[in-house]
């Protein structure tokens, strides 16, 4: 494999970084860190930085829509790529139910004047992409179909406090055309309040204001939204996710020879409306016509007038949508490199690879990051320095439309993960920029700060670590929300999950998410991907390699303690005389005494250098079964698909984390009737993990 000249040099530069932080790899004997040391070396030096933008082009040469042929060229692509690195690749087949064609549709003002609008991005001298004649229309999977010909209402962003304002305004959304900016909360739920609240059709646009003209230079002379410039999108919102007719169950293929009952279409609930999105050069000629009241302060946008909330009888729009929804084969390709000493302990990472359009930077910037990290991990493997647990690299079809791919599989492997999962780690989109940065578990969180000191950042005389610190004393972390692959593995099997990358601005699910807007405006010097790469192939071999996985089990009860003070505060904004979660509390205290005294445990232990291979396995045994402590089969009240106590996605926003999420739905619904049931159910979540550290130490002692 070729190395990158620039980054040969920063590798050995580094490797007086990586000998003086030696004390700061956990989990591995004395004796065993040099050796560490020696791999990530190697590591570092075998990522070829060129070969990501090799990858990405490959990846982003036509639109790959699920389904698609041009898709299954993709999924052909990566596992060639995969196999020759040494991997061994399987292909996991499902049958799902999805709309992955705009179908039939329309948007026209019918009075005062007949105006058809675009629904498609307009050509851009200079990109080719921007004219194939294979690229979409901008639709909204798993819009109603209908003809609607109606009056309009301006309802902000959607959000549910944007609806009730409507309704406390006394405007009549019965029948209507609501049309609503992206921004606030997931794309579906305005869909979801919009029906409602009795809409008969809903149109969503990108406001300049959020991410266009009023941002800066827009496409093609800046990385912004230009007027014609779609968002397109999923809309689902059931109170699960993964293949709308197999809930709890993989949408195993319908011609296999094992088949799972599915619901019937009819019995699902999809939404009814017709929706489509449109740019704002399309979304100005309606808002422009509006002579209603003006809106509430916060409500106006970047178009150069005066919103209004009402339109009036003068003004109607026609919305048209018949959007076909049938079976698709979506197909995810898993590669794994087998472990040597703990095969059956996986690290897996994951992204899915479908797209709206080409994907370059949602979701492909992931696909090639992991493309060129399986072929540094597959160098290792060649020179006798491969994993000691298995690492899998899962590429996952059917995200677009509702995270899908990736839920079959965990419903499909649920128990097999529930036993040997250490790690998901989530790189959907994960090269969309220069900016880095992490959402993860409180367990994984010391472990890529750790990782990230060992890496330079590019054109920089900083590490990663200190760029992505910049002015605080330690990086920020953030809790994972919804929206991406991470889902199902997080908070339905409880893998201790991660997402992150470099961010950036982006044509995000636009048909200019392309290789030519990628290569002039998201990392014009393609030194992010082996960036990125370095960073995660470090944590990925720590992970893998360390004799006890080093997990940062003290986290647990620091985090907790943090979680449940703020919890508390919301709790008393609903009802004053709260005072605490008092099991919770002397729970807490438990477990702060439990974990402490396995990391002085463990860590005595690990400088003895004498674990036998029987202790050692059930010790990792012990440490990937924590998590699970979140797991409730009961699950939540707005779902019990979703089963972690501990974080779910926001049921009325669909991206947000809801940390305590049992607690955190009576707080929106302000509800206390449930307090005293949560109460007791964390206390025995949070004492049930507890005890399983309690076991470990034991053992050690």
């Amino acid at each position: 494999m070729s190395i990158n000249k620039t980054f040969f040099g920063i590798a050995i530069v580094l490797g007086f970084s990586l000998s003086a932080n030696a004390q700061q790899i956990t989990g591995f004997y004395p004796k065993d860190k040099a050796k560490e040391e020696s791999i990530e070396k190697d590591y570092l030096k075998a990522v070829n930085y060129e070969q990501f933008k090799v990858h990405l082009m490959e990846l982003t040469k036509a639109p790959h829509i699920a389904g698609t042929a041009e898709n299954e060229a993709v999924a052909a692509y990566m596992t060639k790529v995969m196999k020759d690195a040494g991997m061994d690749v399987t292909s996991y087949p499902y049958d799902v139910y999805l709309p992955n064609k705009p179908g039939e549709s329309l948007l026209e003002i019918i009075i005062p004047d007949k105006m058809t609008l675009s629904q498609q991005e307009g050509p851009i001298e200079g990109d080719p992409f921007s004219i194939d004649p294979r690229l979409h229309k901008g639709f909204n999977a798993y819009s109603g179909s209908g003809d609607v010909i109606s009056e309009v209402v301006y309802a902000n962003y959607g959000v549910k406090a944007d609806f009730e304002k409507l309704a406390e305004m006394g405007v009549d959304l019965k029948g209507k055309v609501v049309i609503a900016r992206y921004g606030g909360n997931f794309r579906g739920y305005k869909a979801k309040f919009a029906e409602q609240y009795g809409a008969a059709a809903l149109i969503i646009y990108t406001d300049p204001k959020d991410s266009g003209s009023g941002k800066g230079d827009v496409y093609p002379d800046g990385p912004f939204y230009n007027e014609t410039t779609i968002q397109r999108g999923s809309l689902l919102t059931l109170d699960y996710t993964g293949d709308p007719l197999t809930p709890f169950e993989p949408a195993l293929p319908l011609d296999g020879d094992k088949q799972v009952k599915r619901l019937d279409p009819k019995d699902v609930a999809f939404h009814s409306i017709p929706v489509s999105p449109i740019g704002y050069g399309a979304a100005k000629e309606i808002l422009s016509r509006m002579k209603g009241s003006s809106v509430p302060e916060g409500w106006q946008g970047g178009l150069p007038f005066d919103y209004k909330v009402t339109g009036g009888a003068d003004l109607k729009v026609r919305v048209k949508v018949e959007q076909p929804v049938d079976y698709i084969r979506a197909n995810n390709v898993v590669g794994k490199f087998v472990g040597s000493e703990y095969p059956d302990e996986w690290i897996i990472l994951g992204s899915h690879y479908d797209a709206w359009s080409f994907g370059a930077t949602d979701p492909n910037s992931g696909t090639a990051m992991m493309l060129i990290l399986a072929e540094a991990i597959g160098e290792l493997v060649k020179n006798g320095e491969g994993p000691k647990r298995s690492i899998l690299i899962g590429h996952w079809d059917a995200e677009e439309q509702g995270v899908i791919g990736s839920t079959e599989w965990v419903e499909q492997f649920k128990d097999e993960l529930g036993a040997k999962a250490v790690i998901y780690m989530n790189f959907d989109s994960a090269v969309s920029g220069r900016n880095f940065g992490v959402s993860a578990a409180p367990t994984l969180k010391n472990l890529i700060i750790e990782a990230s000191k060992e890496v330079a950042y590019p054109d920089s005389a900083k590490s990663v670590y200190q760029v992505w610190a910049g002015k605080n004393e330690e990086p920020r972390i953030g809790n994972l929300g919804g929206g991406s692959d991470h889902i199902g593995f997080y908070m339905y099997a409880g893998v201790p999950s991660m997402s992150g990358g470099s961010g950036g601005t982006s044509a995000y699910h636009s048909n200019y998410d392309n290789f030519h807007y990628y290569s002039k405006f998201v990392d014009p010097t393609f030194k992010m991907g082996g960036t990125v790469a370095s960073v995660i192939g470090i944590l990925a071999l720590r992970l893998a390699n360390a004799t006890i996985i080093p997990y940062d089990v003290p986290r647990y009860a620091q985090d907790l303690r943090l979680h449940f003070d703020n919890a508390v505060t919301s709790v008393k904004e609903i009802d004053p005389s709260f005072t605490s979660f008092g099991k919770v509390d002397a729970a807490i205290v438990k477990l702060k005494a439990s974990s402490e005294a396995y990391e002085s445990s463990m860590n005595a232990a690990l400088a003895s250098g004498k674990f036998s291979d029987k202790e050692i396995h059930a010790l990792n045994k012990g440490l990937i079964s924590l998590e699970k402590s979140w797991i409730d089969p009961k699950g939540m009240y707005f779902g019990s698909w979703y089963r972690s106590l501990y974080v779910s996605t926001d049921p009325f926003s669909g991206y947000a984390s809801w940390i305590l999420p049992g607690i955190k739905y009576e707080v929106e619904t302000k509800s206390t009737k449930r307090l005293e049931e949560w109460d007791t159910r964390y206390a025995k979540a949070i004492l049930d993990l507890s005890k399983k550290v309690d076991k470990m130490t034991k053992s050690l002692k």
